[in-house]
């Protein structure tokens, strides 16, 4: 896929208030849940016990951790949007809101959805405010929302 490429700062305030890409979708294995599990050492079962989740759990399945699915929003992001903006550097700046309506299972394909809330000039930077929802293929509930603030330097 190729990225949306957008050019200049003028051109981001353009598209204020519009859904500006939608990422290819990513299939979230157990292998990337249990590499995720072992390097924040939350390997709690419903994430990594496959025969008990599919025991017990009302997934029947195990799932991906939340925060997980919240740190991949900068690669799916970042394949389905390219800023040319002049920048020197992006920086992830923080999130205002995240929630985690719906359960991603392990073998599940998700997508990110990016929408442009604001674009506001700083006195070093430029601070976008992007709408970031994570669906989750054939189901209703997005995995994710989050407002998401990242600063562009020029």
């Amino acid at each position: 896929m190729t990225p949306r490429v957008i050019g200049s700062v003028a051109e981001l305030k353009s598209l204020i208030g519009q859904e500006v890409a939608v990422s290819e979708w990513l299939t979230i294995t157990q292998e990337r849940i249990d590499a995720f599990a072992a390097a924040t050492e939350d390997r709690q079962w419903i994430h990594v016990d496959t025969q008990r989740a599919r025991d017990e759990s009302p997934y029947r399945s195990t799932i991906a951790h939340g925060f997980l699915t919240l740190s991949l929003i900068s690669q799916l992001h970042g394949q389905a949007v390219a800023i040319h903006a002049g920048q020197k550097m992006i920086i992830n700046y923080g999130l205002n809101r995240v929630r985690f309506p719906e359960a991603v299972c392990a073998g599940a394909r998700i997508r990110s959805r990016s929408f442009l809330q604001s674009v506001e000039d700083q006195a070093d930077a430029t601070q976008l405010s992007w709408s970031i929802q994570v669906e989750i293929e054939g189901r209703k509930k997005p995995a994710l929302v989050a407002e998401w603030i990242v600063r562009l330097y020029c």
